[in-house]
């Protein structure tokens, strides 16, 4: 099953040099996980105060600076695993750096009909 694994966390947790180190790390967890073969995609984002948000109403687009929602953790990155079950994702989810200091959350994809391979 594939898992997406969210990485939240404060931005001004980290310094630069210490994102910096995170990259790098997570990078080397990415290698790992596509050595181990369930590596499918992963990328850190550019920062919140980078973000527009969409949204229609009233069929009228509205357009946004800024997340959608304003929270104290931002989503910062994801990971994409292909593994047996949720428990192989739990343990890779504890190995992604920013779980050291923000929150991993594990979503099940849903595998549906019709999109591009």
């Amino acid at each position: 099953m594939r898992y997406m694994l969210l990485i939240y966390g404060a931005e001004d947790a980290l310094d630069a040099e210490t994102r910096d180190a995170c990259y790098i790390e997570s990078a080397g967890l990415a290698q790992s996980l596509a050595a181990e073969g369930v590596y499918v995609d992963a990328s850190p984002l550019r920062l919140v105060n980078t973000a527009t948000s969409v949204r229609v109403q009233d069929g009228k687009r509205i357009v946004t600076d800024g997340p959608f929602a304003e929270t104290r953790e931002q989503l910062g990155g994801y990971y994409i695993v292909d593994t047996e079950n949720l428990d192989q994702a739990i343990a890779i989810a504890e190995r992604i750096p920013g779980a050291k200091w923000g929150t991993v959350e594990i979503r099940p994809i849903l595998e549906i009909g019709g999109l591009p391979e």
